[in-house]
């Protein structure tokens, strides 16, 4: 349990400012620890694009944040990306929930790879998106 509010601390450091993570303030975390993070999202209004669904945008800033508190939960430091990947898959719409899954591959000394996976609740947990996320620590 420590390990979770330890994250959802982190998580709430990101997105307390007025910048551009604040985008993902409606981000439920819920679970972390030993390397992975497990979050839920609502899609709404700021969250589409034009066709009212999923911005890829902001899909890339999830796999971005999301593998970066799977990463502190290892006891280690965010880091710097260094290569972040994102395959679409399928959309999400507008009002759909989404599950974003964060798993620490592997935590080195000074590497962390990441894999995030999307699935849209709202449709039988379909993937819609995949995400690899390497930092240095």
């Amino acid at each position: 349990m420590a390990a979770l509010q330890a994250a959802r601390n982190i998580f709430r450091r990101f997105t307390s400012q007025n910048g551009f993570d604040s985008v993902l303030k409606q981000v439920k975390i819920l679970s972390a620890g030993d390397g992975k993070c497990t979050c839920e999202l609502e899609i709404a209004d700021e969250h589409v694009n034009a066709g009212d669904t999923l911005h890829g945008g902001l899909t890339a800033t999830l796999v971005d944040s999301i593998s970066t508190v799977a990463i502190t939960t290892t006891s280690n430091p965010p880091g710097v990306s260094t290569d972040l990947n994102v395959t679409y898959m399928r959309p999400a719409k507008k009002g759909d929930t989404i599950s974003i899954v964060a798993e620490c591959l592997k935590v080195g000394k000074t590497m962390a790879f990441v894999n995030v996976d999307i699935f849209n609740k709202s449709d039988g947990n379909k993937i819609v998106a995949q995400g690899r996320h390497t930092k240095h620590l």
